[in-house]
């Protein structure tokens, strides 16, 4: 073995161990990484970055802001909505929830997909009493079969079109080439997820009530017109939430949830804030923003007593009553 063998197999172990200690970002391990191998005349300073103009880097990155775009603007949401059936049984309910993660880790990285449906498999298995991992496994392999289908679906396929059109000379692989293998190999899967998988994943008993933190819960409140907290942006409201030890995990608006909204957002007069807080430190961070809950902006005011007694049928048109 060479010295400059014995250097990056160091390097890689290094990195490797690092990754694991989890001490630092990712990133910045894998930067470090690559300024080491350079310190260590291993890759040549102008070769250094060269990597970052792959086209597999560039497509992988284009993906991911699709995939914040489709996060952020929640029209995954709006189609989990219409395409989810409401009242359907475990395997309807699978069969269709794992179709919808196959179709969107065709088209977006398949990590921001399954993030966006976790939170509606988690809602379907409490309405089906289920345990949450019969819903979340089948989920996760629905995402990485649907990245098989299509170039985009997942980097590997695109590594492997690049190499082939670097070495080849016949060109790279079109959009849809991985689908003549992926389809059938997606539909078999999730076919077989959907009528027996789901039901070979073991099902783990739930610690009881007082297992729980029940300190903390989450509650939506109304940003009213003229609220401090309408035209500030969620980091800024966030800031002021830390003192009460509060956060916020969602927002809706226009009828549409948004999960883990992006800190840069403006809120607007009539959004929800979904806000995880303590229940003793509630009361003051609603008033701090002038924020209502929102059970209490929707219920309707008290009527009078007398003016909600219904009029006795006198048998005469209303205007003709005394």
């Amino acid at each position: 073995m060479t010295p400059d063998q014995t250097l990056i197999l160091a390097i890689l172990a290094a990195t490797v161990g690092m990754f694991l200690w989890g001490r630092w970002r990712h990133d910045m391990v894998a930067a470090g990484a690559l300024l080491a191998c350079v310190l260590a005349g291993l890759v040549a300073p102008a070769a250094a970055f060269a990597g970052f103009g792959h086209p597999a880097v560039v497509t992988v990155a284009c993906v991911l802001v699709l995939s914040s775009g489709l996060q952020r603007t929640g029209a995954v949401d709006a189609l989990t909505r219409r395409v989810l059936p409401g009242g359907a049984g475990p395997t309807l309910s699978i069969a269709a929830l794992c179709v919808l993660a196959a179709v969107l880790s065709a088209f977006m990285n398949n990590v921001g997909a399954l993030a966006l449906l976790m939170p509606v498999a988690v809602q379907i298995a409490g309405r089906l009493a289920l345990p949450p991992g019969k819903l979340l496994m089948p989920l996760a392999f629905a995402s990485i079969l649907g990245g098989t289908t299509t170039l985009i679906g997942t980097p590997p396929n695109l590594i492997i079109s690049g190499f082939r059109a670097n070495q080849s000379g016949q060109g790279g692989f079109a959009m849809f080439d991985f689908g003549l293998a992926g389809v059938p190999l997606t539909l078999a899967g999730l076919a077989f997820i959907a009528l027996l998988g789901w039901r070979l994943v073991p099902a783990r008993a739930q610690p009881g009530a007082a297992g729980f933190d029940t300190g903390a819960y989450l509650t939506e409140a109304r940003v009213p017109e003229g609220s401090k907290a309408a035209g500030m942006r969620l980091r800024e409201i966030e800031l002021e939430l830390d003192a009460a030890d509060a956060q916020i995990v969602g927002l809706v608006r226009n009828e549409v949830k948004m999960n883990a909204p992006s800190g840069g957002r403006v809120v607007r007069a009539g959004d929800i804030l979904v806000i995880e807080a303590e229940v003793g430190a509630l009361p003051g961070v609603l008033s701090a923003l002038g924020l209502e809950l929102e059970e209490a902006a929707a219920a309707p005011a008290p009527a009078d007593s007398a003016a909600d007694a219904a009029p006795e049928d006198t048998g005469a048109p209303a205007d003709d009553a005394p």
